[in-house]
């Protein structure tokens, strides 16, 4: 063989080694994630769930690749987000209400499905049991949804004068009904009279405190739900603009100026969640994955807005609080 024609051979080899390797490399994972709220608001779960991703060795853009669905409030969007991922055969997908997971379940039956929620996933209907989910869908229970009545005694200590309390319910979580027994059950123990409003678009949000205003309730408790954490900047107004002292299920409540939170810590569960997706992209099934249960709460204290309401927080909260804030 003459010397120019080796040459042009081996030019030829080596330039298709490139395409060659990543025609044998695999493809790269992709996990959808189907968030209640909007990115902005979400930041901090976003880079929570990633953090638990990067624990289990995957970083978007080297070795993942993350594609994100914000339904920013409106609930009914999920189907048709699941059913997009679905058809992009995405290798998990995730899920940030009991809306999303319910969706992304019947969706498919096949693709992994990670949920970090509030309400009880298995009287939801999302898994058969929390030590045995069974099927494709695991993932972290936050059991703030089942917080509600340890939420209404806390308030209750913060303003105890308060014998009337409004209460804002979200009849679309479908942990409301449980919720309400819980916090009616409480109120009959403290003594206490409920006005129930509900709210299921933001356009419920101005009638319903004035609702409560005008019933001259002296606190308000906002319950657990995906569709008010989406919109935790216009409660809280709300609650300053009628003088409400009132109490939320997260610390991004209380960071955003309401009175005080009482939840567990939202962006461990999404750090776990974030764990448990790339044990699942690892090759573990969610079947033999159990429900994780938050066991981390935080109770925090704005004191600020309690001055802004003059009120003296009582020594006994102060004590007890994992975080004041100035």
């Amino acid at each position: 063989m003459r010397r120019r024609e080796f040459i042009i051979i081996l030019g030829g080899a080596a330039a298709s080694w490139p395409l060659s390797a990543r025609a044998q490399q695999p493809a790269m994972p992709v996990v959808g994630f189907m968030m209640a709220g909007s990115r902005a608001a979400l930041r901090d779960e976003i880079t929570a769930f990633e953090a638990g991703l990067r624990e289990m060795g995957f970083a978007e853009g080297q070795n993942l690749a993350l594609e994100y669905r914000f339904a920013e409030g409106q609930f009914e969007r999920f189907p048709a987000f699941a059913s997009d991922l679905v058809q992009r055969r995405v290798s998990a997908i995730a899920a940030s209400s009991p809306q999303a997971a319910l969706a992304a379940k019947r969706a498919t039956a096949t693709i992994p499905v990670v949920f970090s929620i509030g309400a009880d996933p298995v009287e939801t209907g999302i898994v058969s049991s929390l030590s045995h989910p069974g099927g494709n869908v695991t993932g972290v229970y936050q059991f703030t949804a089942g917080l509600e009545s340890k939420r209404l005694g806390l308030l209750h200590e913060m303003v105890p004068k308060a014998q009337v309390i409004g209460v804002l319910l979200n009849s679309n979580y479908a942990a409301a009904e449980s919720q309400l027994r819980d916090v009616q059950d409480s109120a009959a123990h403290l003594g206490l009279r409920l006005i129930i409003v509900r709210a299921n678009t933001e356009s419920d949000f101005d009638m319903a405190f004035s609702t409560v205003a005008s019933q001259r309730a002296g606190a308000m408790l906002v319950c657990a739900s995906p569709f008010f954490n989406a919109r935790r900047q216009q409660l809280v107004v709300l609650a300053s603009s009628h003088s409400l002292p009132a109490i939320f299920e997260w610390r991004d409540f209380a960071v955003a100026g309401g009175l005080m939170s009482y939840g567990t810590s939202l962006n461990n569960a999404y750090r776990q969640a974030g764990v448990y997706a790339g044990r699942i992209l690892k090759g573990e099934k969610p079947a033999d994955l159990p429900v994780v249960q938050s066991t981390k709460f935080e109770f925090v204290i704005n004191l600020s807005t309690a001055k802004a309401l003059h009120i003296d927080v009582p020594p006994t909260l102060s004590a007890r609080a994992d975080e004041i804030i100035e």
